[in-house]
């Protein structure tokens, strides 16, 4: 089907479609297949699926002129500068703060399992500082270790978002969609499907998530 671009935020990336059936239907950057920017008024083509765009192709107007604010959209979040390749910790790092609900580019194989061996080292030395509060309060002789549950409870809490963020981004470095985590509602089978796609190399090219993560040869 063909439409006609209404609204595009390209700070979340998320707009609305015009179809020439007469219906308005919503979209994300990640649903476009060419990465180039995006304004009202573009002519497309896409896949209808109930109210959502799927599958969009721009199509080509002739060589006119590129509007003015779609140009400032050039450098969207997909495509801008990877910037610098980083340590274990400082994708760790990168991963807790900036990154922290970041669902739309990629990761390497190196920054999510910096991300995983960090959270983990952390929750442990958490637990050991619970299991001494503990000592300390008496807790080990006849009652619950309350401080070491409560603390790494709350550790776990805080690391769900971006645990889940970066498994998204490491699917889209190798080019899947980033709902292939929901594999992980699968028993057995699908935590095992995510374990192998964070072992998958980066695709060696720019992809509609963005472009080749740094450091990636």
């Amino acid at each position: 089907m063909r439409g006609e671009v209404l609204y595009y935020d390209d700070g979340i990336g998320q707009g609305f479609i015009s179809g020439d059936d007469g219906n308005r239907y919503s979209f994300e950057r990640s649903d476009m297949q060419q990465l180039k920017p995006v304004w009202k008024g573009m002519r497309v083509d896409f896949r209808a699926d109930g109210d959502l765009a799927r599958e969009i192709f721009i199509l080509e107007s002739g060589g006119s002129a590129i509007p003015a604010e779609a140009k400032a959209q050039v450098a969207a979040p997909e495509l801008r500068d990877p910037g610098e390749a980083l340590s274990l910790f400082g994708y760790f790092k990168r991963a807790i703060t900036t990154d922290y609900v970041n669902f739309r580019t990629r990761a390497r194989r190196k920054e999510f399992w910096g991300f995983i061996l960090f959270v983990y080292l952390g929750i442990a030395v958490l637990a050991a500082i619970g299991v001494g509060l503990d000592l300390v309060a008496g807790n080990m002789d006849d009652e619950e270790p309350v401080a070491t549950i409560i603390i790494v409870i709350v550790a776990w809490l805080a690391v769900i978002l971006p645990s889940i963020s970066i498994m998204v981004r490491r699917q889209h470095d190798i080019g899947l969609s980033g709902w292939f985590y929901l594999l992980i509602l699968v028993p057995y089978i699908g935590g095992l499907i995510l374990f192998v796609f964070a072992l998958i190399p980066s695709q060696k090219h720019e992809n509609k998530w963005g472009p080749i993560p740094a450091g990636v040869k």
